[in-house]
């Protein structure tokens, strides 16, 4: 006991350290209290059977909890079943919860100091908070969300209330030294809006904005196109309905101001913690008509790729109550099933990829202060006022102007404001309740109809035989204009509205028997609406290695699907190697570079551990990458990182070196004039000098594991609570997604449902507690890690399952 209360100790030095570089610690006294210190931590990963009662509570309820954690809530009222719901997540991630709500209100320097501020004033500015807040003042007394969020909340504050009686708070809040404050339902609604930032709040306008800058308007346009260059496997094909859209213009060269304008939000944004804004998508979905399963039920299988954290985004349940029949996994602050089944349906999620944020311009001038120009009338910016308490320090003030589009974010040159959809007003948690009760594909559509941001791609099945995917939510579309850069704020490219509904790309029962989404380009170039351009979209690859394996000959099983779900053969590989070979058959090369070659020669495309010719291959493109455009980067003093583009730069460089081994962007500035083939020599010779200087000069001993590991991330960034590195399989390009070379980000869920023989499975990496004390902290890590799942119990067959712990809450 003592060395684990010292451990904690040590672990809040390194979270306050996180957070404050320099300063005096606070006071570890209250953390060796044994009444309510660390030492609590042990007393609460303890978990048996127990009576307790829950004030709010209509009627008892029961809850039983697996040998492995997973929870199933059975209430007699829907009621009860929120409330519940609320308590059994504030029991094992309370601190979890309370960070999140911090992030998206703006309130972690009260706990963590002055480091935090700017993390605060960049949520405040954006507005998450302010969204909230109206959509919780939108929802009419009686409304089933508004209902199931004020039970919610009853059961998270009877936790806390549980929990300081009996000196039993989560040791973290402790060792930072505060207490949580009660929950409300704005707080859950702005846990909500943190999701949404991270999967649709991005600064791609601003990046091409100074890469446009940089490199002129004609490269920017031939480098960040409006649709993709490459190859790409959309799943809905058409047809499509004629629409009366405005043409997106061709890209214009933007101004020395607006360069300015656009690298001081850049820095800006670069300063912040990573996880605040949309990165590159990386998750998976399909469903199986029967015509083409082994079961001969359909078949579905979701794995949304997202951080990688201990404890995880997710929290694995059933709820069973008069109108509410649910199993699958929910975002702990939050009362529903985000992605599960019921007794009828099943679905899963990817993110659609689409554009979501627009920057504005806005005119203003010295003889109208406080003032932006717009349709035509100068118009006030309206303010909003916070105060930013800060831990160890004074309180902060802070100003938000609003124009019209939108929370004014940068006032250093050009002032700029952005339009975010996160910030329309929406009652999503209206929609996943709808959505857990739909019986049919209609009902499940129909429920869509209301979901706003983000927008995703709803894959889904059902016990009669139907497989649907429908990419729900807002699709921004602007009356003229360029959206891929800042645009003028006066009115003529403002948001006009969204894609009718029946227009969204979406497909149901196809003739192929199947469909898939994997963040790609979901429709063809022939589709009317904007949906964006290129580089908001994934290039692809997973996509196309899914649709090849499900559109081979023969009928698929849980298995195969299972299989599909941890794929290593990077499809990108399988069209650059061939060519890379070709032109290294009359290039000279060493013995060790000879072996290299060889190694791709006779390779299957497979990221696995123990390859040496992935390692070769992956270090390849990187070279590959580096040679073409670094050039560029340094001659024209481009001020993005590299890096940050290389998805988009990706597609290029794999269609160019397929379709246009000439382009001039293989010529680059100080390099001459060469081809594509000459570029793949060049960075095969420096790929190959790496990996024998890192690992040596025996090529067959260049294992992928060796440089690419994955690693499960403490949400607090407590090191010593994170799981790995390990070596991985996979990358950035595989259906088993693991990009770089320690990846933090993949498969958070995995799930599998096989209608035909009545079978349900699913995993997360991690464990239901937060607690680093609990069995349940990392008891699903191994099982995830090997693709195995596990089977998704009903409350009934949990209750009679061995091992499995009941808690009877009474009124």
């Amino acid at each position: 006991m003592l060395n684990l209360a010292s451990a904690l100790i040590v672990t809040a030095a390194v979270l306050y350290a996180a957070f404050l570089p320099a300063g005096p610690l606070p006071a570890l006294g209250p953390a060796f209290n044994p009444t309510t210190g660390a030492w609590t931590m042990a007393a609460d990963a303890q978990v048996t059977d127990r009576m307790l009662r829950l004030a709010g509570l209509q009627q008892p309820v029961r809850v039983v909890l697996e040998s492995n954690g997973t929870a199933h809530v059975a209430a007699q009222t829907d009621h009860d079943l929120f409330l519940a719901t609320g308590y059994v997540h504030a029991r094992f991630r309370l601190f979890q919860m309370d960070l999140m709500r911090r992030q998206g209100e703006g309130r972690l320097a009260e706990v963590f100091g002055k480091k935090a501020v700017d993390t605060d004033r960049f949520e405040l500015q954006l507005g998450l908070l302010r969204t909230a807040q109206l959509e919780w003042s939108q929802q009419p007394a009686g409304d089933p969300s508004r209902e199931a969020l004020v039970a919610y909340a009853q059961g998270v504050n009877d936790r806390i209330a549980e929990a300081e009686s009996t000196h039993q708070l989560d040791a973290m809040f402790t060792l930072v030294g505060y207490q949580p404050k009660q929950w409300t339902p704005i707080d859950t609604l702005v846990i909500k809006g943190d999701m949404t930032q991270t999967l649709s709040f991005d600064d791609t306008p601003i990046v091409v904005a100074l890469i446009n800058g940089s490199l002129g308007a004609d490269l920017a346009s031939a480098w960040f196109p409006v649709l993709p260059p490459n190859h790409q496997s959309p799943y809905d094909p058409g047809p499509y309905p004629k629409a009366a859209t405005a043409p997106i213009e061709t890209m214009r060269a933007i101004t020395d101001a607006e360069a300015q304008s656009a690298e001081a939000f850049y820095q800006s944004l670069e300063s912040l913690p990573s996880g605040l804004l949309k990165t590159e998508g990386a998750s998976n979905n399909w469903a199986v008509a029967p015509s083409k399963s082994v079961s001969g039920g359909a078949l579905l299988a979701g794995d949304p790729h997202l951080d990688l954290t201990l404890p995880s985004i997710w929290f694995q349940l059933t709820q069973d109550s008069p109108d509410f029949h649910v199993a699958g996994v929910s975002i702990p602050g939050t009362p529903g099933v985000l992605i599960g089944h019921n007794q009828h349906i099943a679905w899963s999620l990817t993110d659609a990829m689409n554009q979501q944020t627009f920057f504005y311009l806005e005119k203003q001038d010295a003889a109208h202060p406080n003032q932006y120009f717009w349709n035509g009338a100068w118009q006030a910016y309206k303010k909003v006022e916070y105060d930013i308490p800060v831990a160890g320090g004074a309180t902060q003030h802070m100003t938000v102007k609003l124009s019209v589009h939108g929370p004014v974010i940068a006032d250093r040159g050009l002032t700029t404001s952005v339009w975010w959809g996160g910030n329309l007003p929406s009652q999503d948690l209206g929609v996943l309740l709808r959505v857990s009760q739909a019986t049919d594909w209609k009902e499940f559509r129909d429920a869509l109809r209301d979901w706003h941001s983000p927008t995703h791609n709803f894959v889904y099945s059902d016990d009669r035989g139907n497989i649907g995917l429908i990419s729900a939510g807002y699709f921004p579309q602007i009356a003229k204009g360029q959206p891929s850069l800042p645009m003028q704020g006066t009115g003529e490219s403002d948001v006009t509205g969204t894609i009718p509904f029946d227009a969204i790309p979406q497909s149901y029962d196809p003739p192929s028997g199947f469909l898939w989404s994997a963040n790609q380009w979901q429709v063809t170039p022939d589709y009317p609406y904007y949906l964006g351009t290129a580089n908001f979209y994934d290039p692809g690859y997973r996509a196309n290695e899914i649709h090849r394996v499900l559109s081979a000959p023969g009928k698929l099983s849980a298995a195969d699907m299972m299989a599909l779900q941890t794929d290593t053969r990077d499809f990108l590989a399988s069209e650059i190697v061939p060519v890379l070979l070709l032109a290294l058959s009359t290039e000279q090369l060493s013995p060790t570079e000879s072996a290299a070659r060889d190694l791709l020669a006779g390779w299957d495309y497979r990221m696995e551990t123990n390859s040496a010719a992935a390692s070769v291959w992956w270090t390849f493109w990187q070279s590959y990458l580096a040679e073409t455009f670094d050039p560029w980067w340094k001659s024209r003093s481009v001020k993005v990182k590299r890096a940050d583009v290389n998805a988009m730069l990706g597609q290029d460089l794999e269609s160019w070196t397929l379709t246009d081994p000439v382009n001039q962007a293989f010529s680059a500035p100080g390099v001459g004039s060469r081809s594509a083939a000459e570029a793949q020599r060049a960075a095969f010779h420096k790929a190959v000098s790496t990996l024998k200087k890192s690992l040596g000069s025996n090529a067959r001993s260049w294992t992928w594991g060796r440089i690419h590991t994955r690693e499960l991330t403490n949400l607090a960034l407590v090191s010593d609570l994170s799981y790995g590195p390990r070596a991985e399989r996979g990358d950035g390009n595989t259906p088993l997604a693991a990009g770089g070379t320690n990846s933090t980000a993949g498969p958070s869920w995995r799930m599998v449902v096989d209608w035909g023989a009545g079978s349900f499975q699913g995993i997360y990496p991690g464990g239901q507690s937060e607690n680093p004390a609990s069995a349940w902290y990392t008891n699903l890590v191994d099982t995830w890690w090997e693709g195995r799942l596990a089977p998704m119990l009903s409350a009934d067959q949990a209750a009679s399952a061995k091992a499995a712990t009941r808690w009877s809450l009474e009124p």
